[in-house]
């Protein structure tokens, strides 16, 4: 190991005179896994530069970003490397792509493609590298080593264990279907739900639930707008099964007048016999009302 060291410290001695690395040295080396149910993220600091980060969202892939304290390479865009180790001669650097330098304290995120190439790169022994060049020929780079890399990356996957399905963009909408004519809940539409249910409850800012009952145009139109009503029932009725409390829940329902797509065939009227679920977070100042209504025009039919 000691023999790597060396190696390493004398490909840094020998880049160009005009080239800037920000690196930590090889004894400072540390990796820290931070996270909760909602994002993980595995971090080396980088000595007078800031750091380099895996973050893997519920739902989602890991990115990595690097931060700055000050902006210290220009902007413009850099090339991305996992870069070979110097105690394997005759392997080159893997070029991942370029990243576009920005402002403020994030200087990029990665694509998930991205972030994928250098873990595998750390885990054979190679190095993340951002290197950026000017027009007038000066060069900065921002390096990571692997020291440590494998025993953090394991910890970091018992993280990404306990993540939620899925963070709050995908799962703050949705259809629950009811493929059916009926008003009751499959199990695809349970499993569904049933998802929203955790995330409602590992997230108390996610307060509020809006429910909007749909139909087909099958039947006449009170027929319609009653069977809207209680297959968004049935979704209330699951949310308050499972301890959510029906003042937070707001429910609507609207017959046949909102269509997902035109009820000409089969296979769209069932599309069109749903229930649209929204999440939100709602200020205790701003809650909505409760309540159960029908839409304008569905009730003017009755």
């Amino acid at each position: 190991m000691r023999q790597r060291y060396l190696a390493l410290l004398s490909v840094f001695a020998s880049l160009p005179a005009m080239a800037l690395t920000f690196q930590t040295r090889l004894e400072s080396i540390e990796w820290t896994v931070e996270g909760d149910k909602f994002e993980c993220r595995l971090t080396q600091p980088i000595t007078d530069f800031g750091s380099g980060e895996f973050v893997r969202r519920a739902g989602e892939q890991a990115i990595f970003r690097l931060k700055a304290y000050n902006s210290m390479i220009g902007g413009g865009s850099a090339t991305l490397l996992a870069a070979a180790a110097p105690w394997q001669p005759g392997r080159g650097d893997i070029n991942l792509g370029s990243v576009r330098i920005g402002s403020g304290n994030v200087l990029f995120n990665t694509s998930q493609v991205q972030a994928g190439g250098l873990i595998n790169g750390l885990m054979d022994g190679r190095s993340p590298v951002i290197r950026h060049a000017t027009g007038d020929g000066r060069v900065s780079e921002v390096r990571l080593l692997p020291v440590k890399f494998h025993k953090a990356f394991g910890d970091f996957q018992g993280c990404v264990a306990k993540l939620l399905p899925q963070n709050f963009e995908q799962v703050k909408q949705s259809q629950i279907g009811f493929p059916g004519e009926g008003v009751e809940l499959d199990p695809q539409a349970k499993a569904k739900l049933q998802v929203m249910l955790e995330f409602i409850k590992a997230d108390p800012t996610v307060n509020h639930i809006e429910l909007d009952g749909h139909s087909d145009n099958s039947g006449n139109r009170l027929t319609n707008r009653e069977l809207s009503r209680r297959r968004a029932l049935a979704v209330m009725d699951f949310f308050k099964a499972n301890g959510i409390q029906e003042s937070q829940i707001t429910m609507r329902f609207h017959g046949e007048r909102y269509p997902l797509a035109p009820n000409t065939n089969a296979a769209n009227r069932a599309k069109n016999r749903r229930v649209a679920v929204r999440l939100e977070r709602v200020a205790p100042t701003e809650k909505p009302v409760p309540q159960a209504t029908a839409s304008a025009g569905a009730a003017a039919t009755s």
